[in-house]
């Protein structure tokens, strides 16, 4: 392998602007260049009779240049005349260069690929690809591949690299045999040629689709480096060292005792696997995910009593203040009364308040803590932390949770992460295969399933007096908007002109407001009024999408829902049907929906089912937008489909472990095929 140059060594002159380019495509040596492969391909081994080009199908005509000349109206263009011995093509160029002329003068012969389409003229052929062509020029023996590109990086630039990179690459296969023989995959050196050069009887189809057995190589092969370099993640955070703290079963064991409910079979599950994983001397790295209201909250509170029984101290830090305020009343009202303290601590404290907080944090003396990122400020000492607990892990970046892990000298605070957004299957076996995973896959007994209703934004009118009839009944409702001011380019509805709309409509009803731009403190005193039923209405934005739980509130209403993700609708939906009230959700949007718009709509109508909707989710935004707010450096997967190639993604899973068990210099060199120096393992 030749490289041209790498991340870890950069050149000391000024890189050529072929080379910049290639960089920007993150090509950076050979093994990068023949990992770029083509979107698709044309067929350049054929000539077509101009007179049996078939109107829009891209074909290959020879001709000779009858005539000639640049047309000025309706606009500036160069107009060819093209001739076989079957008929006659115009071709029309509407930028050109001198170079274009002087290539189509009369008399020259040339071929011209393109598509044929009827045109003012008569059949036509817009912005061919054209090509001089002498007595002795012969057809390409192979289908001519287009690549992905970047500006000022012509195809022929990048054919001719990849051409060079074939010739002098090492092309060795780095797949055991028996693993080959077993997938049925054909060779790496063999896939390689026929994707970047594939025969003339190469069927489109299985090549542009990725079906081909050539294209299954490269994905299984993209699959397993993935999960190579995730294992080595999972296998270097075990090296480090840390506290382990036992299960001694007291703390816990009051805290079940008074609990008003029971674990359901996946909430005992979960708590099991977490105390294992507390008692190893090597970091936990657990993701605990589950529904929205499956009871996250009683699973982490268990650990963090866990880490308490052994001296140590264990954090809890969520992404907004009204999610980390809601944990810390919920842990305060189960933990109270056992004589334990809950150390609150947020931006918008008053600075006597922040101050009493962190001298206790000082002093070792509070041993359960609760925040937002305050957490993480350097005034804040944790030096006994044994546990990291983050909620809603996704929004925060990877530098503010490793941020919360450093907290300790030394040795490595274990580790839980919490998501109320399911992860469906395939995306966690292909992204998630650096940590461990506990699923809460029920729901605890007694929540009321939501009813889910579309209605088009001109019946407003009847959706406001449901609310007053609820009410009425003495329940209270949501009204969440996407924007706080007015945006003329989305025209949106916003929160503030709704706010002020109810509070006319239902003036015998209490209207709050809360939004992200309110201060801490106004926030709080928002949604303390309407968790003690002071507010019936309470108009929002998404900040209330997370960690809100009023059991009174059976009534969601959210404005332009074609405007959401359909994980964010879910998530919205999630704040009602908390007590044992018949709850709905009334889904208002306008029309004409975009077909995103209404695929999400039709999902989010169909299903209350989680999993389920994270899987249509996947399906509709694709594993990079899915998983990209996790901002871990996770390798993204270019060429493998999570759901076509479900079978390569559990292949590659087992003989990830495999080879790094048998053949470790195998996988380290496929390694860096695929990945080179840039490593890209998950650090949090």
């Amino acid at each position: 392998m030749q490289p041209m140059t790498t991340p870890e060594a950069p050149p000391k002159k000024k890189p050529s602007a072929l080379t910049g380019r290639l960089h920007k495509l993150g090509l950076y040596c050979d093994a990068d260049i023949l990992l770029h492969l083509p979107l698709r391909y044309e067929d350049e081994t054929q000539l077509t009779p101009i007179r049996e080009a078939a109107p829009g199908t891209p074909v290959q005509v020879e001709g000779e240049v009858e005539h000639a000349e640049i047309v000025l109206r309706p606009r500036r263009q160069l107009v060819v005349k093209l001739r076989d011995d079957s008929g006659m093509l115009i071709l029309r160029f509407l930028n050109f260069y001198p170079s274009i002329q002087k290539a189509l003068e009369s008399g020259k012969r040339v071929r011209a690929f393109g598509e044929v389409r009827s045109g003012f003229w008569g059949e036509e052929m817009i912005h061919p690809r054209i090509q001089g062509v002498t007595d002795s020029a012969e057809l390409p023996q192979a289908l001519t591949p287009v690549y992905p590109t970047t500006a000022g990086l012509v195809q022929s630039a990048l054919r001719k690299l990849v051409v060079r990179a074939l010739e002098r690459a090492n092309l060795n296969d780095l797949l055991p045999k028996e693993l080959r023989a077993s997938l049925k995959l054909p060779g790496w050196e063999r896939s390689l040629r026929f994707l970047h050069q594939p025969p003339p009887n190469a069927s489109l189809m299985a090549l542009e689709d990725r079906s081909h057995p050539a294209w299954r190589r490269i994905k299984f092969e993209e699959l397993l480096a993935q999960q190579i370099s995730l294992r080595k993640a999972y296998m270097e955070r075990r090296a480090h060292a840390a506290s382990p703290l036992l299960a001694q079963g007291t703390l816990c064991g009051r805290l079940l005792e008074v609990l008003p409910f029971a674990l359901t079979g996946a909430q005992a599950r979960a708590v099991d696997e977490i105390a294992r994983d507390l008692a190893q001397n090597y970091p936990m790295q657990r993701l605990l995910q589950g529904d929205v209201g499956s009871g996250k909250t009683i699973v982490a509170a268990l650990a963090m009593l866990q880490a308490a029984e052994n001296g140590m101290q264990a954090a809890l830090m969520a992404p907004t203040e009204i999610l980390a305020e809601q944990h810390y009343r919920k842990l305060d009202s189960w933990l109270r009364p056992l004589g334990l303290e809950v150390v609150w601590l947020s931006g918008s404290q008053k600075k006597r308040e922040r101050k009493v907080m962190l001298e206790k944090l000082d002093a070792g003396d509070a041993l359960l803590i609760v925040g937002t990122h305050a957490l993480i400020e350097d005034s804040v000492a944790l030096d006994k932390l044994g546990l990291a607990v983050v909620d809603e892990q996704h929004r925060f970046g990877v530098r503010q949770r490793l941020a919360l892990r450093e907290k300790v000298n030394g040795r490595l605070p274990h580790m839980l992460m919490m998501s109320a957004t399911p992860i469906p299957r395939t995306l966690a076996m292909s992204y998630m295969a650096d940590l461990d995973v506990s699923v809460l896959d029920e729901l605890p007994p007694g929540r009321t399933p939501i009813v889910t209703k579309l209605v088009a934004d001109t019946r407003r009118d009847q959706v406001i007096e449901r609310i007053r009839d609820a009410c009425r009944e003495g329940r209270q409702a949501y009204w969440v908007c996407p924007l706080i001011e007015e945006s003329e380019a989305l025209q949106l509805q916003t929160a503030v002109d709704t706010y002020e709309v109810l509070a006319t409509e239902l003036a015998e009803l209490k209207v709050g407001l809360v939004h992200g731009r309110l201060k801490p403190t106004e926030k709080a005193e928002v949604m303390d009024a309407f968790i003690r039923n002071e507010t019936q209405v309470l108009v929002a934005t998404t900040v209330i999408e997370v960690g809100v739980d009023v059991p009174n509130a059976s009534l969601m209403v959210i404005e332009h829902a074609e405007r959401f993700g359909l994980a964010q609708l879910h998530q919205l939906r999630g704040r009602v049907g908390r007590g044992a009230a018949a709850s709905s959700c009334v889904l208002i949007y306008a029309s004409p929906l975009s077909e995103n718009g209404r695929a999400r709509l039709k999902a989010i109508y169909e299903t209350n089912d989680g999993f389920e909707i994270a899987r249509r989710d996947l399906h509709l935004r694709g594993p990079g937008e899915f998983i990209g707010a996790r901002q871990s450096g996770v390798p993204l997967l270019r060429y493998a489909d999570l759901e076509m190639d479900i079978d390569l993604v559990e292949s590659a899973r087992q003989a990830a472990d495999e080879m790094l068990a048998r053949f470790p210099d195998a996988a380290e060199a496929l390694h860096t095929r695929w990945y080179g120096g840039r490593s890209q393992l998950l650090r949090a």
